[in-house]
Formats: C-alpha cells, sequence, structure tokens
C-alpha cells in the first residue's frame, strides 16, 4: 500500500453520510472517506447480517465492536471480536462475512 497525495487531515466520521447495503441478509451501514487510491470506512453490520458474494479485495479490518465471523472460501472460517484484526492481500484469499449480533468495524482498503 502506497500512501501518496494524502495532506494531514481530521475525520469527524458522525459528520460523514451513511450508505445502506443490502447483504444475502441484512444490510451493512457505510461511512467512507476515499484518499487517493485508499479507501477508508466505519462499516456497522446489522445483527444477522451474511454477506451476499465471496470477496477478492484486500482489507485491513480491526472490529470495533461486537463479533465478526469471516469465511474463507476454502472453508476454513475466524471469528473476531472487539479488538481484533485481520489482513488479507488482494486477490488472494476469497472471503465472505458474517455476524449473529452485529458489528462495527474500521476497515482500510
Amino acid at each position: 500500500m502506497n500512501l501518496n497525495n494524502i495532506p494531514f487531515g481530521i475525520t469527524n466520521w458522525a459528520e460523514i453520510k451513511t450508505e445502506r447495503h443490502a447483504g444475502e441478509h441484512g444490510h451493512a451501514l457505510w461511512r467512507t472517506q476515499q484518499f487517493d487510491n485508499i479507501r477508508v470506512r466505519i462499516v456497522e453490520y446489522s445483527a444477522g447480517y451474511l454477506a451476499d458474494h465471496w470477496c477478492l479485495k484486500g482489507h485491513i479490518l480491526l472490529c470495533l465492536e461486537g463479533e465478526l465471523h469471516t469465511e474463507l472460501e476454502d472453508g476454513r472460517s475466524f471469528t473476531l471480536t472487539a479488538g481484533m484484526s485481520y489482513q488479507v492481500a488482494d486477490h488472494a484469499e476469497a472471503h465472505r462475512s458474517s455476524t449473529a449480533t452485529g458489528a462495527k468495524l474500521f476497515i482500510v482498503d
């Protein structure tokens, strides 16, 4: 990841417009900031959320609240709780997320 063309700045996430994205079940609320080629998001998954696709995008993801289940296409699965993170490169391992109780995440991709 190269961080270019990003001057020092502060983001007040409460002021960022929320976009709703439907999952196979439940929904995700995204607050997104774009900095050159880097996307930074606060994402909140509703209880019962299941992603509607296998994702091949690379991410650095920090679980802020709740519990997030991440399944890899090869069958492995991982659970993150508040304070845990994962990282995966673009096109490395297809993954999808779900949560029974809801989760709030900080994601850089």
